[in-house]
């Protein structure tokens, strides 16, 4: 082995990203990479786990996170206790490395002289307390802090942000030369390391985008050989016509394509996973490369303002603001939630205000946990009423949860083959979504284990080697020799999530330990002082 060995797992389980059966093997990490021993093979090293009985697998990777404003150094209201829990989540479920920037909103990049309006827009999406954006993805790279760092992160581009940071918020379709900025600074971060591209086609201002400009900027992470990376325009009434305008994109523009959260939620989508899981098996054969990914929730969360229709936030955050102050506003907004509007999701109008509950609203804690219907009901208002007022009260700052989905939807999802987990995880304080604590054990331990909707190999391949491949995390996600040491260790008869809507930080039951960059960062479910994350670099 050359020099000693830094840590040695003995004793486990192997099920080592790929899909093949487990083994038993002994692991060893030495300088910051992964040999894969014989079981029982004659090894000592600086520190030997006994892991029999245990599960060792690649450090798993969250697809789908919104986590990027965690490692910023900033508190909420001068408190760090809050975010110290939502930034340690992760790892306490075995996650080594999340992908951020996802459903179009990410902190970079951006022209200068837009960085002012841009920072309003990702207060309110972060809800972190002051956020930066940064003109590219060298400067968001800077402004991680080392010391805050307990997973690696990797970021897509988000186009909502990319639109703000060249042309504000205005609901036209950008310029020629606008566009052209658009590409340049796309082209530019991609060159840098970013992960690909991603809309949120429901959130404005990626809403305000047609067609033809989503192509024109996937066609740049197309030549760099990344993907394109959607949040629909529509994953409810109007999924199947959403997803064929995603399959467009991806066919005139030659980017694979990545579904975020495949869903298909609200009352008149239910069911609709029968049509749109065969729709991308045959997209795959007819040679697109399209895959999705699903967390394993049937409830949603997101920004209140999404509630509203897209012609409400036209100018950004202070624009929407000052109209909801105005009664003709709210009548519209009634209005237009009751009739629906052509293009727009309508999530009310899908569902119901009983739906939707608060997740954080900082000011107005006594909300946390109740549904809008509730909290209107008790101020004897209507629902819009209640929502616009809690928007002004916080400063357009709110984030919901939505019960939208139905649970035979959500199982065909995590069982298809074109599937892989993420988080999709709101790290606010307050009541998050469970989500950002329990996904991974939530499927190892319920889908997996208990209910055997997965395979076990079939469960760690969805976290681990098929993300790596997608992403282009090249050596994570498989335990093979010179592999980068990220690990993780479960208990596959106990692992179990605990994390719930009025507890939703609480660590999950049975991930042992967690190794990343060849340290130990979690040990018996406690976190260690490591701090070994990095900013990750896809060229």
């Amino acid at each position: 082995m050359g020099r000693p060995l830094d840590l040695l797992l003995r004793g486990g389980t192997l099920v080592d990203g790929t899909g093949a059966p487990a083994r038993e093997a002994d692991i060893a990490v030495v300088d910051g990479r992964i040999a894969v021993l014989p079981a029982g093979a004659p090894a000592s090293a600086a520190e030997t786990l006994d892991v029999t009985g245990r599960v060792v697998a690649p450090g798993f990777i969250d697809v789908h996170t919104h986590s990027d404003a965690l490692a910023a150094p900033h508190g909420v209201g001068g408190a760090t206790e809050p975010i110290d829990g939502l930034r340690l989540a992760p790892l306490l479920q075995g996650v080594t490395t999340e992908i951020c920037g996802n459903c179009g909103t990410s902190l970079f990049p951006s022209l200068p002289r837009r960085l002012p309006e841009l920072a309003e827009h990702l207060r309110v999406t972060f809800g972190l307390g002051p956020v930066r954006p940064a003109v590219d993805f060298d400067a968001f790279a800077a402004g991680q802090d080392p010391a805050l760092r307990h997973t690696h992160i990797a970021s897509l581009v988000g186009h909502g942000t990319l639109r703000a940071g060249v042309m504000g918020f205005e609901a036209r379709p950008p310029r020629p030369d606008e566009l052209d900025t658009m590409c340049e600074l796309l082209d530019r971060a991609l060159a840098q390391g970013a992960a690909g591209l991603s809309t949120g086609l429901i959130y404005p201002p990626g809403t305000y985008a047609d067609t033809e400009e989503i192509v024109a900027l996937a066609r740049v992470a197309a030549r760099h050989g990344k993907p394109y990376v959607t949040h629909l325009r529509d994953e409810m009434s109007q999924v199947e016509s959403a997803l064929e305008e995603a399959l467009e994109i991806a066919v005139r523009s030659g980017a694979p394509l990545q579904i975020s959260h495949h869903k298909t939620a609200g009352r008149h989508a239910w069911g609709a996973t029968l049509r749109t899981l065969p729709r991308l098996e045959r997209a795959r054969a007819e040679g697109v490369d399209v895959l999705c990914d699903v967390y394993p929730y049937t409830a949603g969360s997101t920004v209140l303002h999404a509630m509203l229709p897209p012609w409400a936030s036209e100018g950004g955050i202070g624009a929407l603001l000052e109209r909801l102050r105005r009664p003709e506003t709210r009548d519209r907004i009634r209005t237009d939630i009751a009739q629906g509007v052509e293009g727009w999701e309508n999530t009310v109008g899908n569902g119901g205000w009983d739906l939707i509950s608060v997740a954080a609203a900082q000011t107005h804690p006594e909300t946390e946990g109740r549904s809008i219907a509730d909290l209107a009901a008790e101020r004897g208002v209507h629902p819009v009423d209640q929502a616009c007022d809690l928007l002004l009260a916080e400063q357009g700052e709110v984030t919901i949860i939505s019960h939208s989905m139905r649970e035979d939807d959500v199982r065909r999802v995590l069982a298809s083959p074109l599937s892989m987990i993420g988080s999709d995880g709101v790290p606010k304080p307050g009541r998050p979504h469970p989500r950002w604590a329990g996904s991974f054990a939530r499927v190892l331990g319920r889908y997996t284990r208990d209910e055997q909707l997965l395979p076990l190999e079939s469960a760690v391949h969805k976290m681990t080697g098929l993300p790596a491949g997608r992403f282009g995390l090249t050596g994570r996600g498989m335990v093979r020799d010179g592999a980068l040491a990220d690990l993780v260790v479960f208990d596959p008869a106990s692992v179990r999530d605990t994390a719930d809507f009025d507890r939703p930080l609480l660590a999950p039951e049975g991930i042992d330990t967690v190794v990343v960059s060849g340290r130990v960062a979690a040990r018996g479910g406690r976190p260690t002082s490591a701090r070994a994350g990095e900013v990750v670099r896809i060229r």
